[in-house]
């Protein structure tokens, strides 16, 4: 199949050479309006206004985790999975008084199947990293700048959850299609809701679906996604973080000579957080039962001073 056509529409999905591209990126760069030293990007967009009123979203006193449940066996996209350890005997083998079961945990963080935050020292472009800082900041020892404990204190703010395949009248998009700022703006006007700024925007592809149904297959290779084009429009609404159940990036890149293109306009140019390979299936058998597509959303990275991201479970509140 042509890539460059979308499979579940047959609408094409226009190329981009890389001039157009690296135009596309000076021109979002050009937007920054905090100077040249910060260091949060667009969670500048989320002042104390914007986490009260996301507090608004609440009807239902209701929690739905935007997670995957953490792998311990290699599939097809995952074939280094995170490892799973006991560290004491089990609980059969404890003897009189006291014990206590003990486990350790590593992982990937940024690997093609757990759910993940992207820091802003993740995207290195032409040397350089979010808002022209030197690649070098980046070393052995983890991000000395533009770490994922910029957030910390945690990501929160309105949630709005935009699912394009019910848009389109599809279960997922195929691996390989591309979302454009029409597929974006279709999901709006579908679920009237209009993305807004200090949102944290999350675009359903239905990646997780398909492989829960057809199983694993190598999402490094093919994967639905955002066409570069698209950020243009999320730019334009001051978003705060945007994610997604795939890698937000589609595969093969729609951009020649570019691979990850936007990593390189959303984490670099932009200094947005992303999110990639959350889980949408709760969240959006809720919302659809509502009618209602936005929410609170609590996004709390582990407190790593140097890290490039971090395993990441988000919560709607409903």
């Amino acid at each position: 199949m042509d890539r460059t056509e979308h499979p579940s529409t047959g609408r094409p999905a226009a190329p981009m050479s890389e001039e157009e591209f690296r135009a596309l990126y000076e021109k979002l760069r050009g937007r920054l309006r905090w100077g040249p030293d910060d260091r949060r990007g667009a969670l500048n967009y989320i002042k104390p206004a914007e986490v009260l009123a996301a507090l608004g979203e609440v009807r239902l006193g209701r929690t739905v985790s935007l997670a995957a449940p953490v792998e311990h066996q290699p599939t097809a996209d995952n074939p280094d999975p995170a490892r799973h350890e006991m560290k004491t005997a089990p609980g059969a083998d404890a003897g009189p008084g006291l014990s206590f079961s003990m486990d350790r945990i590593a992982m990937n963080i940024h690997g093609n199947a757990d759910s993940h935050v992207d820091a802003l020292c993740h995207v290195i472009f032409d040397g350089k990293l979010y808002n022209g800082l030197a690649a070098d900041t980046v070393t052995e020892n983890g991000g000395g700048e533009l770490s994922i404990d910029i957030a910390g204190d945690g990501i929160v703010g309105r949630g709005v959850l935009l699912d394009v395949p019910r848009s389109r009248g599809v279960p997922w998009l195929e691996p390989g299609d591309h979302v454009t700022a029409d597929d974006l703006l279709a999901a709006e006007r579908d679920q009237q809701v209009r993305v807004g700024r200090g949102d944290i925007v999350c675009v359903r592809v239905g990646h997780r679906r398909r492989r829960t149904e057809r199983g694993a297959w190598d999402a490094a290779a093919a994967r639905a996604g955002l066409h570069p084009a698209a950020l243009t429009l999320l730019a334009d609404r001051q978003i705060a973080a945007l994610a997604g159940d795939g890698n937000n990036d589609a595969a093969p890149s729609a951009v020649a000579g570019v691979d990850f293109p936007v990593h390189v306009l959303a984490v670099n140019a932009l200094g947005l957080h992303l999110l990639d390979y959350l889980q949408f299936t709760e969240l959006t058998n809720a919302c659809a039962a509502t009618d209602h597509w936005t929410f609170l959303c609590v996004v709390a990275p582990l407190r790593l001073p140097t890290g490039t991201g971090s395993p990441v479970n988000p919560i709607a509140i409903l």
